[in-house]
């Protein structure tokens, strides 16, 4: 399914409005933006069409969380499952439906059956698959041998089990290794964590177990670019620069809502933003939670800190979890496992080749 949208859509599946500088941003950028809205069981690639239009590519997965996408590599979290893609140009190239319409096309090839860990925020490493397993509290590896491999839990959590004590959440690799979490407290009981959910959030240095910062409001999407280390505190909608060294964060731009998800690129911030969740005891403690709300996408330019393009949903997306942004691409693909389109997508060394359908099988 593929939408073009426009400033005067309506109330259609996944409607947005957006101002007119967001496709000319993302021309000039050369990128499109992906976001994980779980809520809707979507992953959405936003894409410009021309200086004045976009076009979205909504693609079905049962809850995706986290994704990374490393050149023509990607991983992606979804309820009890991690989804491993490569990207093929020259099968883009020669999409069955639309040919010459693509200019990559993320292909599934290999499926991890993590079982329901609530799997957040993933990364490549060095070494392969890291992911924040929320439910057991843990940084783990995923690599086919067991559902996931347990490999540093805070020092705050006594014992490795299906408790979600803490709400781990973010990740920030550095050189290919994990280097610091978030998580929403450093309580060490079931759920803990929704006790004091509007300022109980830590920052901790994996390597070292030290709490780098604490007392923060609902910590996610922690992230280092060009040497200086961003995050967004979703309670109080700020985004915020850490300084790790003196322990301290300075306010970059607050936004008038739960904000979550995020990428840079150059000078610019991409945040999400979801709406609160009705009849939530969780997102009731939170300062904005009189209000409604929006979801959808704000560009921040953070030389100036001001906002120079921004897309609202009017439909169908209510939260969004991951965001991240694909460089060098203006008209990405992705296949999932659900339509059996992915099978004929053929990929060896040096060849590619788009395999006919058996007709006895359509």
């Amino acid at each position: 399914m593929e939408q073009a949208s426009n400033n005067s859509v309506g109330a259609a599946p996944f409607s947005c409005t957006f101002n007119p500088q967001l496709p000319e941003l993302l021309l000039k950028l050369k990128c499109s933006i992906a976001i994980s809205t779980y809520q809707a069981n979507k992953l959405i690639f936003i894409s410009p069409v021309d200086e004045n239009r976009i076009t979205q590519l909504p693609r079905d997965f049962v809850k995706p969380m986290g994704f990374e996408i490393a050149g023509d590599k990607m991983i992606l979290a979804t309820k009890d499952e991690v989804h491993y893609f490569e990207n093929s140009k020259d099968l883009a190239k020669h999409y069955p439906n639309k040919p010459s319409t693509y200019d990559s096309l993320f292909l599934p090839r290999t499926t991890f059956y993590t079982g329901q860990v609530d799997m957040h925020d993933v990364a490549l490493g060095n070494d392969g698959i890291w992911a924040i397993n929320t439910s057991f509290s843990c940084l783990c590896q995923v690599t086919g041998n067991f559902n996931f491999i347990p490999k540093w839990k805070p020092s705050f959590i006594s014992d490795l089990v299906s408790e979600d004590r803490c709400h781990l959440n973010g990740l920030v690799m550095v050189n290919g290794k994990p280097k610091y979490v978030t998580a929403l407290s450093q309580t060490d009981a079931h759920q803990g964590w929704r006790e004091n959910i509007v300022n109980g959030g830590v920052l901790i240095d994996v390597e070292t177990n030290e709490i780098i910062l604490d007392k923060l409001p609902m910590p996610h999407s922690p992230q280092i670019h060009n040497g200086s280390f961003y995050l967004l505190l979703s309670a109080t909608g700020e985004l915020v620069k850490v300084d790790v060294k003196a322990k301290k964060y300075e306010v970059i731009k607050k936004f008038e809502g739960f904000c979550r998800g995020m990428d840079i690129v150059g000078d610019h911030a991409f945040v999400a933003l979801s709406k609160l969740r009705k009849n939530s005891s969780t997102f009731a403690k939170l300062p904005f939670a009189d209000k409604a709300g929006i979801a959808g996408v704000k560009i921040v330019h953070l030389p100036t800190k001001a906002i120079i393009g921004e897309l609202t949903y009017l439909a169908s997306v209510d939260e969004i979890y991951a965001l991240r942004i694909l460089q060098d691409s203006i008209r990405p693909n992705i296949l999932n496992t659900i339509n059996p389109l992915h099978k004929y997508s053929l990929s060896i060394p040096g060849k590619t080749f788009w395999a006919k359908p058996d007709e006895q099988s359509q």
